[in-house]
């Protein structure tokens, strides 16, 4: 007696059904003799009833396509036309699109989507606002005028940048989960716990100016308080102030202030239009 070849793989199992089928052999007797060689379970006599069938019928494949052995329905001309809808509306959902191609499942519309087209899902960026042509074209033409300014005096005209910025501080800063780790083992009985808290919602405006040396002010709003034209004048008499004690000589050299022009420190002028403080300004700039 031969030996029982075991495990076969099943194009194997399926080419010598094709074979044998060929040469005229009946379902039956296909099944007969590969069992004497495969074993007695390497398939059921209705499976390959049911292969023999498909080679009658014009089947020359004998790999599983698409899964249970069904024919891929994946085409070049549909992932062509998915792609096309994709591309009219960014924002479709998997059951939208299967309205559109109801001849095919979600799971293949899915495959089509992520594996054949290599799309993913992203969320928008959050920006601080809309920037209008006016805003675009003046910090264009700010950022040309600190290109020639620094190709002409080098380092002398970023020891002459004075930058600002306003945060938010809360009156409670809470240990974040990352700051509260541990190093213990495993099985330790006393694990740290983190309790939840109820946090008090206050908060102030803290307005920050620093140079290439460090900080020159710090303020604080007042509590009930806006920032306004006057309010923001002041502040800059302020920061002349601090210039003055803090950098010897930076006034008289000239002092090119870097502001943008985020909600907290925006106003209306004259005109009802925004003010952005972008630009330089000598030491007359902030006399008053």
């Amino acid at each position: 007696m031969s030996a029982i070849i075991d495990a076969p793989a099943k194009c194997e199992l399926r080419s010598v059904i094709r074979f044998l089928q060929a040469e005229g052999h009946s379902a039956a007797e296909i099944h007969r003799r590969m069992s004497r060689v495969y074993g007695e379970n390497f398939m059921s006599d209705g499976v390959a009833r049911e292969w023999c069938r498909k080679f009658k019928d014009g089947r020359n494949d004998v790999h599983d396509e698409g899964g249970q052995g069904r024919k891929s329905v994946i085409s070049d001309d549909l992932v062509k036309r998915v792609d096309s809808r994709v591309k009219e509306n960014r924002r479709f959902t998997i059951t939208a699109l299967f309205t559109e191609f109801p001849e095919v499942s979600r799971s293949v519309l899915y495959s089509i989507v992520t594996e054949q087209l290599d799309y993913k899902k992203l969320c928008a960026s959050w920006v601080p606002k809309m920037l209008t042509d006016g805003h675009k074209t003046g910090r264009m033409a700010s950022a040309l005028e600190f290109l020639e300014r620094y190709h002409d005096e080098g380092g002398n005209f970023l020891k002459s940048i004075v930058t600002g910025d306003e945060t938010w501080i809360q009156y409670d800063t809470p240990e974040t989960k990352r700051q509260s780790q541990q190093w213990m083992h495993s099985n330790s009985p006393n694990k740290p716990k983190k309790f939840k808290q109820t946090f008090n919602n206050r908060k102030t405006m803290a307005t920050v100016f620093w140079d290439q040396q460090g900080v020159l002010l710090v303020e604080f709003m007042e509590p009930g308080t806006t920032i306004t034209a006057a309010v923001y004048c002041e502040t800059l008499r302020r920061l002349r102030r601090a210039i003055q004690n803090k950098r010897r000589g930076k006034l008289t050299a000239g002092v090119v202030l870097i502001h943008d022009n985020a909600r907290p420190h925006c106003w209306s002028n004259s005109t009802g239009s925004q003010t952005i403080w972008m630009g330089h300004f000598r030491s007359s700039a902030i006399q008053s």
